[in-house]
């Protein structure tokens, strides 16, 4: 069984103008019981107290490593940059307003130190709604993920992300760096689930059922998300067709039988149909709400 207490874990924080939000963050990560443990923080240009706090920081801790951008080079790219600043075998991503439990990196560890195949191991997470509440999904109990078969691992994770898309997040999870890192991850709207779909592709993952982190929700229409990633707004209107045509030429580029392929494909156009009859019926809705005057205030 693989050791893992020696093992140097970095918890990723990309950030901008998080001063006021960062510090229970920052509290959580260096308080956990796992001993070799890296602090990587990004900085993507902040106007605020961010760079002040930061450098204080890792001038108190030396397993704080601080890097500050001279301007603003987007989420994504800010988010890719702390995978290059992380010297971990092991990496985790988090927000500047996420916390976690004190076992969260000790416990994911387990998971992968009793199977070798794992690329990354989830794990339950709590959402801090905007209202106040704290909504705690279900458990998550299936095993689809730990299949041998790629295109089994595909059917779960778009089965998940149709269906229950809450119960796990692989951006959030603790990855393994160098493996992740050799993967394409694509600029686009919802690139989360694109790139969560190439990571099934990929390796089996593993899965504590506890709740080891919180997040604070948030929903956002497409178009300020096209925004806020730098695409053009027009996609927002062709979100799901551009994201599984994503995936679809992301299948040509891996090594799988013509029979995976075809299955594979099968499962994308499957989901596919699904999402653009939920985007239809929404859009019913919304018109039959406006002329009959419910839309109006």
């Amino acid at each position: 069984m693989m050791r893992t207490t020696d093992m140097l874990v970095s918890i990723g924080l990309p950030v901008r103008n998080g001063a006021d939000t960062m510090r229970d963050a920052v509290k959580s990560v260096l308080e956990q019981d796992h001993e070799r443990l890296e602090l990587v923080i990004s900085d993507n240009a902040s106007t605020d107290d961010t760079e002040e706090f930061c450098r204080e920081l890792a001038r108190s801790d030396n397993r704080v490593v601080y890097h500050r951008h001279p301007h603003d080079v987007g989420i994504i790219k800010n988010f890719r940059y702390v995978q290059t600043l992380a010297k971990g075998t092991f990496l985790r991503w988090m927000g500047d307003d996420d916390a976690l439990e004190p076992g969260c990196v000790s416990k994911s560890l387990e998971v992968f130190a009793e199977d070798p195949r794992l690329i990354l191991v989830t794990a339950g997470m709590s959402y801090n709604e905007p209202d106040g509440t704290v909504m705690t999904p279900p458990a998550y109990r299936e095993t689809g993920l730990l299949s041998d078969d790629p295109v089994d691992r595909l059917a779960e994770i778009l089965r998940v992300l149709t269906a229950e898309h809450l119960l796990l997040d692989p951006l959030y999870a603790l990855v393994r760096r160098e493996q992740v890192a050799a993967l394409p991850r694509p600029v686009m709207i919802r690139e989360d689930e694109v790139f969560a779909m190439i990571l099934a592709l990929a390796a089996p993952w593993g899965h504590v059922p506890e709740v080891l982190s919180s997040r604070n929700l948030r929903r956002r229409r497409l178009p300020d998300v096209a925004h806020t990633l730098g695409v053009p707004g027009w996609t927002a209107h062709f979100a799901n067709t551009l994201q599984f045509r994503a995936v679809l030429q992301h299948l040509n580029t891996l090594d799988l039988t013509p029979e995976q392929i075809r299955r594979a494909r099968a499962e994308v156009a499957k989901t596919y149909l699904r999402r653009q009859k939920q985007t239809l019926s929404r859009r019913s809705r919304k018109v039959v709400r406006l002329a009959t005057g419910g839309g109006r205030r």
